[in-house]
């Protein structure tokens, strides 16, 4: 079965709207933590979105994984970057990794696909 991961990235944002537009406090809130957490640090955003990818893979979490993919990307993170990234949450997380894994990998080739900027294969950043 082929998977539209841009719109499984998109339904996902779209549901995120509606429930916040339900439960606007908690959501707000979410949106803070979010913010925090994501912004540069002893750790560049980059690898926070990494950070999460792996965590995303390995929680089996489809939606969080287009989001972390598509947020990584757009952060700066390369091809490899992410490729390791994947290859990190198989390590940890086994064999259901290894799907979950593949499904984030489908996801960035397909991002990859629809981009303007082509990701470098490169770890240097």
């Amino acid at each position: 079965m082929t998977k539209n991961y841009s719109a499984i990235y998109e339904h996902t944002r779209n549901m995120i709207g509606s429930y916040a537009k339900e439960n606007l406090k908690m959501m707000t809130a979410f949106s803070k933590v979010h913010q925090i957490g994501s912004k540069d640090g002893a750790l560049k955003s980059k690898f926070k979105e990494l950070i999460a990818l792996g965590i995303s893979i390995n929680t089996q979490c489809e939606g969080c994984i287009t989001m972390h993919i598509h947020d990584a990307v757009e952060k700066g993170a390369t091809h490899d970057e992410i490729v390791e990234t994947i290859g990190t949450a198989i390590y940890m997380g086994g064999g259901p990794s290894v799907v979950y894994g593949a499904k984030a990998f489908a996801t960035l080739q397909e991002f990859e696909a629809l981009t303007v900027r082509p990701l470098i294969n490169s770890s240097n950043n």
